[in-house]
Formats: structure tokens, C-alpha cells, sequence
């Protein structure tokens, strides 16, 4: 027997993390930032609950920050093997991780100015620099290749549809026996643009799976309808229209959709501002993997991309960014980051909230304890650069574009499996979806379900 560790994304949504143990190997698959409330994100702070020099390897998911986001910490504290993962996630990671390095960096500047840090000083919870030292250590791989992670051990990536590279990872014994453990990352969704739908399932004896949207469905396609609303009713208010938005991943459908509507005259062709360099360049890496995205997502004849509306501007330098704030009349503006807990998005926030003609939209999920979650709970002011902004616009939502597999799509994932696992884990979730989502599947499928405890240990075969 081996043992698996739950090291995060246990009642919560972010902070993935698990330890695999088989034969005094280590291995760890993902190793993400926790992020939303202020106790989740004090565990970033704690000391590491494995010696990252007695792990071998680290298996990643995919490149969004809570599955990613403490490997340069584990990197500078010790850990010296390789970091595997798909192509696709090795590139997204080489601008979301030296990207969080600097703003930690000038957090704590910041907080050293103006002295508002309970130490002295106050230290960066990883630098640029160890961002750079764990790009160093990945070692990227195709899509279901076996891949050798540790003496006897291997494990194997399978597309799950939820962003560019990402995937579930199958783990078993180089020489076929013992049992098999399914990784399943964030599972993605069905019938949407831009990615493909995730892979059919493989058979395993342990299965973890992803329970975001667990007691939840997502609206109904309708063709862009609410969006095309949203951008109709805030342009004839004279409004602008903030998007915040998920660097990698959510920008492209954002922008795939506002490109449709436009080509079908459904909305006016406004100025779509693009205020995030990391979005911007993560859009060249969807370019050069078009052959990973869904066939309506790839250019048509004589396009460039297929995310290019009609009036698109990409916003580098921070000098671009002031200027949209100076800059009048309706406008789109999509920028980071998507739970509004920081970025340039916040300063359009502050432009924008007083104001009654303008629109707030999220297009993703909002985790407890953020500043987005806030605002779609109808507060009527919000905390912004020491000060408190009075919200007047509109706040919208549109679960519909969410990248995570709701409730139903998950059961029908599940269904994909040539059998039931002989047990199923139920992580990334905050607790009334885990719950839901057990009962459902027990009740659907019949399988034998288990929702973890942070920092829970249990035996798997192996």
C-alpha cells in the first residue's frame, strides 16, 4: 500500500496540493497557492508540510495559481527534482509564476513604505527569482505519454478541457501492478468554445475529482444572449463595460464571444481593451497551441486569431493602462485579476463602481473572502487602495462562461469510466457543493464517495 496526503484544495477551492508516498518516493501533485479567506491564505505563510527536499518530483495539473502558484516556495526552500507537466502548462507558467514573484515583491515594498506589516520587514513570500529557478526544473510532456516521475512509478496525461495544457493525471507502477489513482486536476465542461471537451475517463482504483460547482448547474448556453444584453444596455447608458477576468484561460472565451456577436451585428463595435500583459501574451500561446483548441476557436482563412474583435487593443505597459482610465465614451475592458483581489482591474474598479452608467461583469467563480464574491453579494461599498469606493453600477455574472464542469457535467464524466473506482475523493470544493455533490453521486452512481479533511492521510493501493 501507498499512502495519499491531502495537503489542500480540501474544503475549499484552491490551494491543490497532495502528497503520494509508495516505497519512500515522494511525489506531489500540484502545489498551489491558497487564496480568498485570510486563514486559507496565512497556510501559504506556514511552514511546508512535507521537506521539499524529500520529494522526488512534483506531476502539475495545469498553470492557474492555486495548483501552481507555491512551487517557486517549494523550489527555494529546498525542493531539487523535476516539476512535469504538459507543454501547454509550461508555457502559461512562465507568465503567471515570475508575474506573482513580482507582485509579492512589491507587496512587500509596499508594505515596508508605509509600514503597515506586522514584521520588520516584511519579506515576499517568494521572489521572481525563484519563480525563474522553478521554470528551470519543468519538464514538459505530451498528452498521453507515460512519463517515469520516480523509481518505479509513472504517471500519464490525459487532456480534462479546462485550460490550455491542462489535464488529469493517471499514476501507476511502471511495471502495471498494483492499483491505479486518477488525479483529476479541474475538470472542464462540454460543448464550449475554445478548448476541447475533456477525455473519457480511465479505469482506476482511486479517483480525485473536483466539486467546485458541485451543488450547482450552469445556465444554459444561449448563444451569447446575456452578454450581448450586458454590452447593449451598457453602451446606450453611455457606460463602460468591466470584465474581470483570469489571465489565462477565461479571456480567450471572453473574447471569442464578443469577436461572434460582433461578426453577427449583435453588439456595436467597441474599443476592447485587453489590460493585462499576462493575457495578452498567454493569447500568442493559445495561438501557437491552435491545434489543442477546439475547431471553432482555430483561425479561419485569412484571420489572424480567433479572438480578434474589431477594435482590440492589447495594453502592455502600465503608462497604456492609465491611459484607458483617461480615455471616454463606452468601452470594454477585460483585465486581472477575475476575483478582483488584485491587478490593474482594480483600478478600473475605481474608476468605474461610482459611477451608475458603467457595468461590472464576472465570468468566473468567486471564491469566499474576495473582493468579487463581495460585490455579487450586493455590498455597497468596497475596500480599494485604503479607501472605500461606493458601488452605483451594475453588477452582473455569467456563470455560463465558467471554465470548471458544474454539478451535471461532472456526473456525466463520471459516467465515462469503464467502472467505478474503488473509491472516489471529493476535493477543490467549499463544503455545501462537496456535500451535494457526495449525495448525488451516491444516489446516481452508487460509488463510494469521501470528502477529505485538510491534511488527512489515507492508504491507497498502489
Amino acid at each position: 500500500m501507498a499512502s495519499l496526503t491531502f495537503l489542500g484544495a480540501a474544503g475549499t477551492v484552491t490551494g491543490s496540493q497532495y502528497l503520494l508516498e509508495a516505497d519512500r518516493h515522494r511525489v506531489l501533485i500540484d502545489c498551489g497557492m491558497f487564496q480568498g479567506l485570510k486563514a486559507l491564505r496565512e497556510r501559504n505563510w506556514a511552514h511546508l508540510p512535507v521537506q521539499p527536499a524529500s520529494v522526488e518530483s512534483v506531476v502539475l495539473t495545469h498553470a492557474h495559481l492555486d495548483h501552481c502558484g507555491l512551487l517557486p516556495r517549494l523550489v527555494s526552500n529546498g525542493f531539487g527534482g523535476r516539476i512535469f507537466c504538459t507543454a501547454g502548462t509550461a508555457d502559461l507558467c512562465k507568465l503567471v509564476l515570475p508575474d506573482a514573484g513580482r507582485l509579492q515583491e512589491e507587496d512587500a515594498k509596499r508594505a515596508n513604505r508605509h509600514r503597515y506589516s506586522k514584521h520588520t520587514p516584511a519579506l515576499p513570500l517568494f521572489t521572481e527569482r525563484d519563480a525563474d529557478d522553478a521554470l528551470d526544473r519543468m519538464q514538459p510532456f505530451g498528452f498521453e505519454r507515460a512519463v517515469p516521475v520516480a523509481p518505479g512509478l509513472e504517471a500519464e496525461f490525459i487532456n480534462a478541457g479546462h485550460l490550455l495544457g491542462s489535464a488529469f493525471v493517471r499514476m501507476r507502477r511502471s511495471n502495471g501492478s498494483g492499483g491505479t489513482i486518477v488525479f483529476g486536476g479541474d475538470l472542464g465542461r462540454y460543448a464550449r468554445p475554445v478548448l476541447p471537451d475533456p477525455s473519457p475517463g480511465v479505469a482506476c482504483d482511486v479517483l480525485l475529482v473536483e466539486s467546485t460547482y458541485g451543488d450547482r448547474e450552469h445556465p444554459a448556453d444561449d448563444g451569447g444572449a446575456q452578454l450581448a444584453r450586458i454590452v447593449n444596455e451598457t453602451a446606450d447608458r453611455g457606460g463602460r463595460l468591466i470584465i474581470p477576468s483570469f489571465a489565462i484561460g477565461r479571456v480567450e472565451e471572453v473574447l471569442y464571444w464578443l469577436k461572434q456577436l460582433e461578426d453577427s451585428n449583435r453588439v456595436p463595435v467597441l474599443p476592447v481593451y485587453v489590460d493585462s500583459p499576462m493575457a495578452v501574451q498567454a493569447l500568442e500561446y493559445y495561438k501557437r497551441h491552435a491545434h489543442e483548441l477546439d475547431h471553432d476557436s482555430r483561425p479561419e482563412r485569412g484571420e489572424v486569431s480567433a479572438f480578434g474583435t474589431g477594435r482590440f487593443h492589447p495594453t502592455a505597459s502600465s503608462r497604456e493602462s492609465k491611459q484607458i482610465l483617461a480615455t471616454k465614451g463606452p468601452a470594454i475592458v477585460i483585465s486581472a485579476s477575475g476575483m478582483a483581489t488584485g491587478g490593474r482591474v482594480l483600478h478600473h474598479l475605481a474608476a468605474a463602481l461610482p459611477d451608475p452608467r458603467n457595468t461590472v461583469l464576472f465570468v468566473g467563480f468567486q471564491a469566499a473572502g474576495t473582493r468579487g464574491r463581495r460585490l455579487i453579494e450586493g455590498e455597497k461599498q468596497v475596500k480599494m487602495f485604503g479607501q472605500f469606493v461606493p458601488v452605483n453600477a451594475r453588477i452582473e455574472r455569467l456563470n455560463a462562461m465558467s471554465a470548471h464542469a458544474d454539478a451535471a457535467e461532472i456526473i456525466r464524466w463520471l459516467r465515462t469510466f469503464p467502472s467505478a473506482p474503488g473509491i472516489t475523493y471529493l476535493v477543490h470544493g467549499e463544503p455545501p457543493a462537496q456535500q451535494a455533490l457526495k449525495q448525488r453521486i451516491e444516489r446516481e452512481l452508487g460509488w463510494n464517495v469521501h470528502i477529505p479533511d485538510y491534511g488527512e492521510r489515507v492508504d491507497v493501493p498502489l
